[in-house]
């Protein structure tokens, strides 16, 4: 049988030995590098955990493959690395909308993973930095129409300026109730609840498909019809 050596995430004891029981390939990296679910018990607290290995070396899967991580006999740190354990973290979090900017897309991500694990005031955090984002880069550079700084800063106060002035899709404009004006909408002291988080992911999608996904995706068909049509010539 396998032995592993790592910290132990449910009684906390470090640098304690794991027996391998079974383990299962689940994807490869750097056309070499095979990663691993492992379903291994401690031997301090006899309870399991499934860690998430990769290969140290590249000889590593040919010794792994010829019998299962499980069945090698020996120290399985020689051969893999420990990358993390499957835990709540790992529930599927909800898919970002295609084609966004860089930083709008990271903080979706961390909001969505936020979300699937219950920390709904830490989700909306990362949802309203989504909106913030997004609605800042729709900001004319002068101010004009009755825009000024507090505006400027102000979530809350900047959406009705920018559905006002037809700079925002006036489809989402309902959705955008969720974002109070003097922007005290929980995500501030804490308080919102499930239903409040989630009023805000379908607020946030609906306004980042119709800004980023839905022009990005017209862009990209006419570029394929321009394609077909000048192969056609």
């Amino acid at each position: 049988m396998s032995e592993l050596v790592a910290d132990c995430p449910r009684c906390r004891s470090q640098r304690i030995t794991f027996d391998v029981l079974a383990d299962i390939i689940v994807g490869v990296q750097y056309a070499w590098q095979q990663w691993y679910e492992a379903f291994c018990v401690c031997r301090h607290c006899l309870r399991s955990t499934v860690f998430v290995l990769s290969d140290k070396e590249v000889h590593s899967k040919d010794i792994i493959n010829k019998g299962g991580l499980a069945k090698f006999s020996g120290a399985a740190g020689h051969l893999v690395k420990v990358e993390s354990f499957i835990s709540i973290k790992d529930s599927a979090p909800i898919d970002p909308p295609e084609h966004l900017p860089v930083d709008i897309l990271a903080a979706f991500s961390e909001g969505a993973r936020c979300q699937s694990v219950a920390c709904f005031n830490a989700a909306a955090a990362m949802f309203r930095l989504c909106v913030d984002l997004a609605t800042k880069a729709r900001l004319p550079e002068t101010d004009r129409d009755g825009l000024n700084a507090k505006i400027r800063r102000s979530l809350g106060l900047r959406l009705p300026w920018l559905f006002a002035q037809g700079l925002l899709p006036v489809a989402v404009q309902e959705l955008s109730a969720c974002i109070k004006e003097d922007g005290n909408d929980g995500a501030h002291v804490g308080s919102l609840t499930q239903a409040d988080a989630e009023d805000l992911l379908d607020f946030t999608i609906a306004l980042l498909e119709r800004l980023y996904t839905e022009p990005e995706r017209l862009r990209l068909a006419q570029a394929r019809r321009d394609s077909r049509r000048g192969k056609a010539g």
